[in-house]
């Protein structure tokens, strides 16, 4: 896909491009949301990050459809609830998602926790597969597994994941969980990239002078960080201003000495829930 100039993209497993920084509407009602992403599109956002159980699909469908932006342009990610889980359910899951968005297809779909209580990932996953196969999803991943259940889906699957959405931000940096998934081609994309408020970032040892440095807050450090990483990005925010910000870190680089001192700040500090209590 085309992205706007100077904007990173990755190369996913499927041959497809996923613009490296995009948008997540997480917590976004949906009497606002439509707006937001629609300010977030008139900006340069290409990347849209929305799941059936955030319940502003269909305001990100309507976002999209009055945008005026060709859908070649865009890059649309949803995911599959917990009680959506399983062989027949899946499918259904997608039609609903898809149609609550005005789309023919998402870019990629997601099966949002694996939900070891209820174990039916696998079985969804089998389902995933299809709908790739269909079209109705150019891509398809998952979100917030641990090794442990990417190796039973790489097992019992025949399609390797595109994408692990988990939890990364400087305080929890996820390396382990990198090692095992990034040399099998499954991408790592961060959700909370900026620890979702729940530290203060000024804090971590170095981050304000390195922000100093180069002009730039430190949430634009931290988010050029995570793409001078290889990570897929997408922060939310609401304010159009921030959304501005944010997408103003093509223009500068990390130093090799810089990425040492962010890599320095892991304290293995998770600030959501864990993926095996995620079973709601």
């Amino acid at each position: 896909m085309k992205t706007p100039d100077g904007q990173l993209s990755v190369t996913l497993n499927t041959g497809d491009q996923i613009p490296q920084l995009g948008l997540g509407v997480f917590k976004v009602d949906d009497d606002v949301c439509e707006q937001i992403v629609l300010d977030a599109l008139e900006v340069g956002y290409r990347h849209i990050d929305t799941a059936m159980i955030y319940r502003n699909e269909a305001a990100v469908g309507r976002a999209i459809a009055s945008s005026g932006i060709a859908r070649d342009e865009l890059f649309v990610t949803t995911k599959l609830w917990n009680s959506d889980q399983g062989a027949t359910a899946t499918p259904a899951a997608l039609a609903t998602s898809l149609e609550l968005l005005g789309l023919e297809y998402v870019d990629l779909y997601l099966i949002h926790w694996p939900a070891p209580l209820r174990d039916e990932y696998v079985a969804s996953w089998w389902a995933l597969e299809e709908i790739h196969q269909q079209g109705l999803a150019r891509a398809i991943g998952v979100s917030n597994f641990e090794p442990e259940h990417l190796e039973r889906v790489l097992e019992e699957g025949s399609i390797v994941p595109a994408i692990n959405q988990v939890e990364l931000h400087p305080a929890f940096q996820q390396r382990k969980l990198r090692g095992f998934q990034e040399p099998l081609g499954i991408i790592t994309e961060a959700w909370g990239p900026l620890g979702q408020g729940k530290y203060e970032l000024s804090e971590l040892p170095g981050l304000t002078e390195i922000a100093q440095a180069h002009g730039k807050s430190i949430q634009q450090i931290v988010l050029r960080w995570h793409l001078q990483e290889g990570v897929v990005v997408f922060p939310k925010t609401v304010r159009k201003e921030r959304m501005i910000e944010n997408l103003s870190v093509f223009d500068f680089e990390l130093s090799p000495e810089e990425m040492t001192a962010l890599a320095a700040m892991d304290a293995d500090r998770r600030v959501g829930t864990h993926p095996m209590d995620g079973n709601w």
